[in-house]
């Protein structure tokens, strides 16, 4: 493996720990906000990925480019419909009343 292999595995390890950390230490009130966030960054991953795609010449790129936009948009609405649904047991439900 070269030095750069190295370097890039031991900070995608180090961000495993960091964010299994940060994601364990917040109160379960904020969880609805953090995946509202995490939703806005994977949509800038979608972005940079299909920048990735683009620089990468050939139909190798273009697939993998195109994989990652569909996988990334997948994580993105999913986030979005499970964070609706947090929100959703929030809300009162209308009492009736009774005669």
């Amino acid at each position: 493996m070269s030095g750069d292999a190295i370097v890039a595995a031991y900070v995608f390890i180090l961000a495993i720990f960091v964010g299994f950390e940060v994601v364990s230490k917040v109160p379960s009130t904020l969880h609805t906000p953090l995946m509202s966030g995490a939703n806005a960054i994977h949509g800038i991953v979608i972005v940079g990925a299909m920048l990735v795609a683009s620089a990468i010449p050939g139909p190798l790129g273009t697939i993998l480019g195109f994989l990652a936009v569909v996988l990334g948009t997948a994580n993105v609405v999913g986030g979005f419909v499970v964070t609706d649904r947090m929100l959703a047991m929030f809300k009162q439900r209308p009492t009736r009343k009774t005669e």
